[in-house]
């Protein structure tokens, strides 16, 4: 999401080489040069997100099941703070590597506005997945099973009453301040440099409001994974359709409306001055 990782992203093609004579050293020069931008094209990338995915998931996920097992001691805030910390310190370290997505509707946000390739973004939405799944297997082998099974790992859910086109709605609001916060601290230009803290503290009051209603995933990947690694899929749709819809919106409104305007703003101040 850092403007020079999308700029790096951008520049990076496959440009073919020039006609040369096709020695073993020269294959061999091409070969390393490929392999080089494989790696900083996609393998390094990708394994920021993994990483990335799996740190935020264990400690949010975490901190809902230490709640169980504490008797509620840590409570609404305390898992508040927990995802708003973790996503906030996850984001600036792997901001200058993948962008700090660590969220496939951050990514789908990003791919319908184009500032990530197609196929990048669809490799980057299956290491979050896997990264996700990995963090609820870790937690699942540490917590008592009595204690996980009763937090449902972590899982995020409906609570009573809230019905399948409410919670619907839930997300897609939560999501899109949430985007909101992605485009306006992170992707446009003009953002402040304050690292992902402006993302995570959104997260933060996010789950204040919303978390005693849908448990305020804004991220199909914190769904996914301890569903996936626990059994507990009920209402697992919710929390793709909400946070992708939500994505959508404030992804389409940022960088159609708000940057492009803004941008046809300063090109009118400095063909003024």
């Amino acid at each position: 999401m850092s403007n020079d990782f999308r700029n790096e992203q951008r520049d990076r093609t496959m440009v073919a080489p020039p006609p040369a004579l096709l020695t073993a050293t020269n294959l061999k020069d091409q070969t390393t040069s490929l392999g080089e931008e494989m790696s900083k094209g996609y393998v390094k990338p990708l394994i920021a997100e993994l990483i990335g995915t799996f740190v935020f998931v264990f400690i949010g996920a975490g901190s809902i099941i230490t709640n169980t097992l504490t008797h509620g001691a840590i409570g609404l805030l305390g898992i508040a703070i927990a995802h708003g910390l973790a996503l906030a310190i996850v984001i600036t370290i792997f901001a200058a590597t993948s962008g700090g997505h660590i969220n496939p509707a951050v990514t789908i946000g990003l791919l319908v506005t184009k500032h990530i390739a197609p196929l990048l973004g669809i490799l980057y939405i299956v290491a979050q997945l896997v990264g996700a799944t990995l963090a609820a297997l870790l937690l699942r082998a540490i917590y008592p099973q009595a204690v996980w099974q009763a937090a449902q790992l972590g899982t995020p859910n409906l609570a009573p009453g809230v019905s399948f086109g409410t919670g619907v709605l839930v997300e897609v609001v939560l999501t899109f301040f949430l985007l909101l916060a992605v485009f306006g601290t992170a992707v446009d230009p003009r953002a402040p440099k304050i690292g992902g803290f402006g993302i995570g503290l959104t997260v933060l009051v996010d789950i204040l409001v919303g978390g005693a209603l849908t448990g305020a995933a804004m991220n199909p990947a914190v769904a996914f994974g301890p569903a996936l690694a626990g059994g507990f899929w009920q209402n697992d749709l919710v929390y793709w359709i909400g946070p992708i819809v939500g994505a959508i919106i404030a992804s389409l409104i940022y960088e159609y409306v708000i940057l492009r305007t803004g941008r046809a703003d300063h090109q009118v101040v400095q063909s003024t001055t």
